[in-house]
């Protein structure tokens, strides 16, 4: 059982992960955390799922849902968000995301209705067995296609010259403005990128949880404890914040009578509660030091 749950927990941490990865990006872009990547991975989900409905092939559908979600998601960053983050406005930027969440989830629910939804499988169904531990082909896929997207990432993020400019511009921004860089066009990336691994996420966890509008709301706290517990500025940390929040929340619900599976979004608050406390920079993240 506990070898089950490991592996169960892995696999779902998996999505976490994901999701985290793209309030990272958002978080490294603009400096800003989206409260509405949740529902914006929600309506990547429902894009895929109209697709396959229309008869396109789900692998397909994912693509053609990646790209859109990042045209809109740059879309937003350009005119909701870029305005506030230049006026240093935190506050309003979290109200934003905030009001973008709510209205984002009534869109959805108008547009498509409040009925659940069946998704195909983008690896489809059946199982196998590995001693006594039982692996979905649909699980082990998630995790195949989240080490692949995290590779790209990391890639990109580290060897090119975008990945470059995107550094400079979050850490120096007047000094990557003097250098040529455009730190609005950096943020429009970043965010554009995490739209796409938003809707991948999305899209991958719908076959599991069925699609309807009040999907994500759960998996948007496990993925804001992963990216605590990994840093907010670490993508590798988001990633792996994700698989030891998707193990422990496995393990706990399973061992611990009190929490059971009605009380498992506890152990995501309980998390992020001691991260704030002990290590507010997460796992893999940096301590910024302030010049008095």
């Amino acid at each position: 059982m506990f070898l089950q749950q490991l592996v169960d927990g892995i696999a779902t941490g998996a999505i976490y992960g994901t999701l985290a990865l793209a309030i990272v990006l958002v978080y490294r872009a603009s400096r800003t955390l989206n409260f509405a990547q949740g529902e914006m991975a929600l309506l990547g989900a429902y894009v895929s799922w109209q697709l396959t409905a229309w008869g396109m092939p789900i692998w397909v559908a994912l693509i053609i849902s990646m790209l859109a979600l990042a045209a809109f998601s740059a879309g937003i960053e350009r005119v909701m968000f870029r305005p506030l983050v230049r006026r240093h406005q935190h506050l309003a930027l979290i109200i934003v995301s905030l009001g973008l969440m709510i209205a984002l989830n009534a869109l959805i629910g108008w547009g498509w209705t409040y009925q659940t939804k069946e998704v195909p499988a983008l690896f489809g169904s059946g199982s196998f067995s590995i001693g006594a531990v039982s692996l979905s082909r649909q699980d082990v896929g998630i995790v195949v296609c989240v080490s692949i997207a995290a590779i790209a990432l990391a890639l990109l993020l580290g060897r090119t010259r975008v990945g470059l400019r995107m550094r400079a511009a979050v850490s120096a921004p007047e000094s990557a403005e003097l250098s040529g860089i455009s730190t609005g066009r950096t943020m429009s990336i970043g965010w554009a990128i995490a739209g796409a691994v938003g809707a991948l996420a999305g899209t991958l966890i719908a076959p599991e949880l069925f699609l309807h509008p009040g999907m994500m709301a759960p998996v948007l706290i496990y993925a804001f404890a992963a990216a605590t517990l990994g840093g907010l500025d670490s993508p590798l940390g988001a990633l792996l914040g994700g698989v030891t929040v998707g193990v422990i929340e496995n393990l706990a619900g399973t061992y611990i009578p009190v929490i059971g599976a009605e009380l498992k979004q506890v152990v995501a608050l309980l998390i992020i509660v001691v991260v704030l406390l002990v290590r507010p920079q997460g796992m893999f993240g940096r301590r910024e030091l302030v010049r008095a």
